[in-house]
């Protein structure tokens, strides 16, 4: 068995990097979430009409899920240049 045990920041500047790297992989993942509900909805519109039709609900959810990534990165982003204005 091995022993891993994770040191825990112990400076304002360790946590800084640490808060600082969280951030950036937020703002990163909801990017993804955007280009991946973005390509979907791309998809769909270009499916015959009946097909469409079909994916009507889904389609409104994509474009839910697309608006609420869009807003949570925003304020994703607002907080990562409040971690690196103190990291400066």
């Amino acid at each position: 068995m091995t022993d891993t045990t994770v040191e825990t920041p112990k400076t304002r500047e360790e946590i800084l990097a640490m808060s600082l790297e969280a951030r950036v992989a937020e703002v990163m993942n909801y990017q993804i979430n955007i280009d991946n509900y973005t390509i979907a909805l791309e998809e769909i519109g270009n499916l015959p009409p009946d097909e469409r039709a079909e994916l009507s609900a889904f389609t409104e959810q994509l474009r839910t899920l697309l608006t609420s990534e869009k807003l949570e990165q925003k304020k994703a982003k607002i907080m990562l240049n409040v971690i690196k204005r103190q990291v400066e």
